[in-house]
């Protein structure tokens, strides 16, 4: 067994980067730790337009559960602002058949996929990674190969053994949890997000509806002593309807890793921090960043050039096309960590009595007076 590429996780960034690597006719082959791709779910479902405009490709009907237009927040006094516009508009997807769907297009494309299959080491020689060591059915198997992607995830095992991460600090860390329910009412075209410290410490509740009165509804949380999921029971317990499915998992906040790559290795998705740290989404920064992890994989392959020098254009890209963004989305993020609940119940107010096209200056003096913090953050955004 010796591959041009070897992608370490089978999830969205893993089938991604598999498949742009596969295009460009090398030997690829997908690792994946589970039995089956798409299982457990670790994802809401929720995809802007974007994500498939990225990856050249148009949204597979069947797997579209619901096309949004907008979304509600609800304040922590129960005080809720309605906004629709573009930026908002996108799917909910089928998402343990849409990771399956990447995986069979990436499979289509050439991949080789391994299951159930569990990465116990890196063949490193020189300081360049070579391969990987293997546990499948039972037997440790040496897999030589030309480049490796870690895409395995917040846990990242591949980032570590790489010596690029050392794992994160709890703090750094949303804890997650999610029941997909059914007979509940909700919003058929609309996101819903529940603010407050009582009902989701540092975080927040979201119902992303899934059509026919079926919605994914969770919660991440960052503080107190309880953990994600008694706080999701105490909020669906006030919801009629019934539980059909459980997930739980951990999301990174805290950016993008200061490297994400190396002699013979690359990192994408989760295991890079490619995921946005006010709101955790992570999808449409997997489509942008995986791709190019796949395409410039196999361009090294191809040009026979392995080094780290070569592969930091892999970086220098990402960064070019999301850096800035996750720089200001970080930036955010400290500042709404200071917001209390008071300060939240403000945001939503001044929401609601204002037109952003035409605000006051009496307005804005009267937020900067009341709300210092709150101030900060809308002063930037506006």
């Amino acid at each position: 067994m010796k591959y041009d590429v070897v992608v370490v996780g089978g999830r969205i960034s893993g089938s991604i980067a598999s498949l742009y690597a596969s295009k460009q006719d090398i030997n690829v082959l997908m690792i994946e730790k589970n039995q089956e791709i798409g299982t457990p779910v670790q994802c809401a479902g929720g995809v802007s337009q974007s994500f498939f405009k990225t990856l050249e490709m148009k949204p597979p009907q069947k797997l579209i559960c619901s096309e949004i237009e907008g979304a509600v927040l609800h304040a922590p006094n129960g005080e809720k602002f309605i906004t629709k516009n573009s930026m908002l508009q996108g799917y909910i997807m089928e998402r343990k058949m849409l990771d399956k769907t990447l995986a069979i297009k990436s499979a289509e494309a050439g991949t080789e996929i391994m299951l159930k299959t569990q990465v116990k080491d890196l063949i490193i020689e020189k300081g360049q990674v070579k391969g990987v060591i293997v546990r499948h059915q039972g037997n440790l198997i040496e897999i030589p190969s030309k480049i490796v992607i870690g895409a395995d995830g917040v846990e990242s095992q591949i980032a570590r053994m790489a010596g690029l991460h050392d794992g994160y600090n709890p703090h750094d860390l949303v804890s997650c949890a999610q029941y997909e329910m059914v007979g509940v009412d909700i919003h058929p075209e609309l996101l819903e997000f529940h603010f407050g410290y009582n009902q989701a410490p540092g975080g927040y509740v979201w119902i992303f509806p899934k059509g026919e009165n079926r919605a994914n509804i969770g919660l991440g949380i960052r503080y107190g002593d309880n953990p994600a999921i008694y706080h999701l029971n105490k909020f669906v317990s006030s919801l009629k309807g019934k539980i059909v499915e459980l997930n739980v998992g951990a999301v990174p906040i805290s950016g993008p890793l200061k490297k994400t790559y190396s002699s013979g290795i690359l990192l994408t998705g989760d295991a890079a921090g490619h995921v946005d740290p006010v709101t955790g989404g992570g999808m449409h920064l997997s489509a942008i960043c995986s791709s190019l992890a796949g395409k410039i994989a196999a361009d090294a392959v191809i040009c026979e050039n392995l080094s780290s020098s070569y592969l930091s254009r892999y970086e220098k890209e990402w960064k070019k096309r999301i850096g800035k963004n996750l720089q200001q989305s970080l930036k955010y993020r400290t500042i709404f960590d200071k917001l209390d609940d008071e300060e939240l119940n403000g945001l939503i107010k001044f929401l609601n009595t204002n037109d952003f096209k035409s605000l006051s200056s009496l307005s804005i003096l009267k937020l900067a007076r009341e709300y210092p913090k709150l101030f900060r953050i809308l002063k930037n955004i506006l």
